[in-house]
């Protein structure tokens, strides 16, 4: 893994040298806009920078529609379509598959899905650039995760106008997995010598060309350049949020439930909609600041251990989750138990001034400072300031108080055959009806 290094210009000037390089590279640069104020302030640079040199010929926008989003959300990114009038618009309303953690039952939700249109958070937009399931261009299934088909989106996209660079708002500084995700030194898909370029097809690179850049570096750009916003961030503020808490993709991702009951608060009629819309909202929403949520703090119930109290759990669950969860944590134990996980110096010394058993292994094959480490008996909780990265029962406790049916809490990522086993029940249900 590599370190950060620290250059003599400051960001700003590092994303104008990467948006030459950009332009330079590629026939064709098309920004991922999601309506949030990263990726605000990358269409912003990116449509300023073509602006600057006669090169909005090139420039192309698309915004992912997740139907339940704030309206002023809406209103910001429809300014955006209509001032920016000289690139090209995209405008998805699809019906994917999309993570939700407000469910017990099920992982995802499906925006736009026809048979549930009586029950739409919002109308669908019409205008000319609205692609949607009727209108879609490529070879494109109902259910596909929302990711699939960004990805999909994009090499269509380069398939069609040539050579392309999918530019995303994405900082590091928000998450280590985002940080590691650029970084690495494991990418077999990096774009020559760029390790903020990443190649999906032959056509087709993704872009983080604000990769290193602050929240504050974020702020300050919108408020030396002038550049607009959404103004929910505005209300965000007046309401009392840390600016680095402030969110504004789908609402119902296990990193936004803590900030779920703003939707209340600022747009009533919107909630109201989303009640109805999405299984578990309302529960979501008046506990998700709370330990009926699943955070660190949550209590074990008198006289158990959290080993007990995880078979309690999985016994409310229904059968399917239940499995899914199990399969889930036993790889889990048997991956600590026989291969081991990295963990730093600080961490396994906590470990061990806590008295719980483990085996250092020593180097591994990762360019990384970390050990391997190995637990014969996984442990029942882990009082270490890095909780998330150290296996234990108290953490499979959480996994499923948060409705994390992919245990994304606990490191890891739903596989292809998840993805195509839920695409193919989700299908099946759709011809039944």
């Amino acid at each position: 893994m590599s370190s950060k290094t620290y250059l003599d210009i400051d960001v700003y000037e590092a994303t104008q040298r990467r948006l030459k390089y950009i332009f330079d590279e590629f026939d064709n640069v098309l920004v991922a806009f999601s309506g949030g104020k990263d990726s605000g302030v990358l269409l912003n640079l990116t449509y300023q920078y073509a602006k600057k040199h006669g090169q909005l010929n090139k420039v192309g926008m698309y915004f992912l529609d997740y139907e339940a989003q704030y309206q002023a959300t809406i209103k910001y990114v429809q300014q955006m379509f209509d001032e920016l009038k000289e690139i090209k618009h995209y405008w998805l309303c699809l019906p994917n598959s999309v993570p939700s953690a407000t469910s017990m039952t099920t992982g995802t939700w499906i925006p736009w899905e026809k048979s549930k249109k009586d029950i739409w958070v919002r109308k669908m937009p019409k205008e000319k650039y609205v692609i949607n399931e009727d209108n879609v261009p490529w070879d494109y299934k109902p259910a596909t995760s929302d990711y699939q088909a960004q990805e999909d989106f994009t090499k269509w996209f380069s398939s069609k106008h040539g050579k392309t660079a999918a530019l995303i708002g994405i900082r590091t500084d928000e998450s280590y997995d985002r940080f590691r995700a650029i970084k690495s030194n494991h990418k077999v898909n990096s774009y020559g010598d760029k390790e903020w370029l990443v190649s999906k097809d032959s056509e087709t690179v993704n872009a983080y060309p604000i990769y290193d850049w602050s929240v504050k570096d974020i702020w300050v750009c919108n408020g030396k350049e002038a550049f607009k916003y959404n103004k929910i961030y505005d209300l965000y503020y007046q309401a009392g949020m840390k600016i680095n808490e402030m969110r504004v993709a789908s609402p119902f991702l296990s990193e936004g439930l803590s900030d779920l009951h703003y939707y209340q608060v600022i747009e009533p009629d919107t909630w109201a909609k989303m009640l109805g819309r999405v299984n578990g909202v309302n529960f979501a929403g008046i506990y998700g600041k709370t330990t009926a949520m699943g955070w660190k703090n949550i209590k074990l119930p008198k006289g158990m251990t959290w080993k007990q109290y995880l078979k309690f759990l999985l016994k409310t669950l229904p059968e399917q989750t239940r499995k899914d969860y199990q399969k889930i944590f036993k790889t889990s134990i048997e991956f600590w138990d026989k291969k081991g996980g990295v963990l730093d110096d600080e961490t396994i010394q906590e470990l061990q001034d806590a008295g719980i058993p483990l085996e250092i292994k020593g180097k591994t094959n990762y360019k990384t400072n970390k050990k391997a480490v190995a637990f014969h008996d996984y442990p029942d909780d882990a009082p270490v300031k890095k909780f998330r990265t150290v296996p234990s029962y108290k953490r499979m406790c959480i996994t499923i108080m948060k409705n994390d049916h992919t245990a994304k809490y606990m490191g890891f990522a739903r596989t292809k055959a998840q993805e195509e086993k839920r695409r193919k029940a989700i299908e099946k249900y759709k011809n039944i009806l």
